[in-house]
């Protein structure tokens, strides 16, 4: 009699990703594909999501022209994520915790960073850390996934205080490679800490792809060992990333435990500013490709086909952000000189001797 194998392994893989569909509300036209899960926005909150996008937009390409002119320190370029970050930040509360990776300033400044603040802290400006206790966030993570670390340990601080927030924070497809983020996710799940973990696949960790990262069919999957519901989302549509993100926090604020959204999204420009040349690693076909699922596009045209969106009104608000960010990279260049002094007194509750004696003789140098 034929022995039947006890497992089907190529039944359980293709099984694995069965339940992680891509929820997507507006396709690459602008058009609504899906009307049911449509949010609950009004005409004014779509505007100012728009305008978040544009300035985002703008923020980036003037940051990246900053930066070339030496002006501006290190910077992870944004353009094509703007969905990806400013829909799901808009579906978020002042009260809530933004712990954001490098990648994320445009986050952290609609959150309430002054872009002042976001300039010095990529110029490594000790005042670009120093937030207000009412400012609910942590300056952005440059380890890759540590903030998924730190954001479990605020969230389960926010539930042993009773608070009515919610922790939140993002990384890209490389960060779910990891330990961190295991380890971060896994912990927050065990004990049902109020968190939402936000994985922006835009395609390769640097130069490496995807598919080189993870065996997995989807990063959303992730979250099934973690025992925590995992959703995958177009990233490059607004609408979807928005009602995904107000959905989880509903669900995480109830005492569900976190959540796992990854959203599938692209990064136009390099990895970073410091030497990354995208064009080695990827192609112009899919560029082209990622290009016609343009974020912006598709409010446009819808935001457009409602009437309540044209190109006089995103030209004026393009000018009025540029106008912006000019005063804002004047007021970083008003701020102090940073201090050996400042650093060693920032590094020690109490300093030993030896640093004692040391931040004596800076301050004296320095006061002459």
């Amino acid at each position: 009699m034929a022995k039947h194998p006890a497992v089907d392994f190529d039944q359980l893989l293709k099984n694995q990703a069965a339940d992680f569909s891509t929820v997507q509300i507006l396709d690459e036209a602008g058009k609504v594909v899906n009307p049911d899960i449509l949010p609950d926005l009004s005409d004014a909150e779509l505007v100012d999501l728009m305008s978040q996008m544009v300035w985002s937009r703008v923020l980036d390409q003037r940051a990246t022209a900053l930066n070339r002119q030496g002006r501006l320190g290190f910077w992870a370029p944004t353009s094509g994520e703007e969905a990806s970050q400013l829909a799901s930040n808009f579906a978020m509360k002042k009260s809530d915790w933004i712990l954001p990776g490098y990648r994320d300033i445009p986050e952290l400044i609609q959150h309430g960073l002054s872009v002042a603040k976001a300039f010095l802290w990529s110029r490594g400006h000790v005042v670009g850390n120093e937030y207000p206790e009412d400012f609910h966030a942590l300056p952005p993570q440059i380890i890759i996934g540590a903030q998924y670390v730190q954001t479990a340990g605020v969230a389960l601080g926010l539930k042993k205080n009773g608070a009515d927030e919610v922790a939140y924070t993002y990384t890209g497809d490389g960060g779910t490679s990891q330990g961190d983020f295991y380890e971060g996710v896994n912990f927050a799940g065990a004990f049902k800490a109020p968190a939402i973990f936000v994985v922006q696949n835009n395609g390769y960790a640097i130069s490496v792809p995807r598919a080189k990262q993870t065996a997995a069919e989807t990063l959303a999957q992730k979250a099934v060992a973690m025992g925590i519901p995992g959703i995958q989302v177009d990233g490059m549509d607004a609408l979807a990333v928005y009602e995904v993100m107000k959905e989880a926090r509903e669900f995480v604020a109830a005492g569900n435990g976190p959540v796992l959204i990854e959203t599938l999204t692209y990064r136009y420009g390099p990895h970073t500013l410091s030497g990354d040349d995208p064009t080695r690693y990827r192609s112009k076909e899919t560029d082209d490709l990622w290009q016609q699922r343009d974020p912006l596009i598709r409010m446009r045209n819808y935001l457009t086909d409602k009437g309540l969106w044209n190109q006089e009104q995103e030209d004026a608000l393009i000018e009025k952000t540029k106008g912006e960010i000019k005063a804002a990279i004047s007021e970083a260049d008003q701020a102090p000189k940073q201090t050996v002094s400042r650093f060693l007194g920032d590094t020690y509750e109490q300093a030993p001797q030896n640093v004692t004696e040391q931040l004596a003789q800076y301050q004296a140098k320095e006061s002459n």
